[in-house]
């Protein structure tokens, strides 16, 4: 059990950092660093938006529009990081793993 949540861990934190490329590839394009007509750069940024795009949907419904400042991938951050760090770390781990000295 505690290999899985290793591997439940390592997939949060590697989705984490696919938002945040996601949100940084957002931010070169609409600032015109980037330009989507470039075949590899709108690859890149379209497979981005696929893989963030399900998680981000719901949050952004949720969330008043603030004026062209999107919040939801800080949110979902944070919701990943709860869930890493306090349910799988903190509640989960600590009841699978065997207790040293017993």
């Amino acid at each position: 059990m505690v290999p899985l949540i290793g591997f439940i861990v390592l997939v949060i934190d590697l989705y984490i950092w696919v938002v945040i490329a996601s949100a940084i590839l957002s931010w070169l394009i609409a600032f015109n660093v980037l330009n989507t007509q470039n075949r590899f750069v709108y690859s890149v940024a379209d497979m981005l938006y696929r893989l963030t795009e399900p998680a981000l949907r719901p949050i952004r419904s949720i969330i008043p529009n603030l004026g062209g400042i999107d919040i939801s991938p800080v949110i979902l951050i944070l919701f990943m990081l709860f869930i890493r760090d306090v349910v799988l770390l903190g509640w989960i781990l600590p009841a699978v793993q065997p207790s040293p000295g017993l």
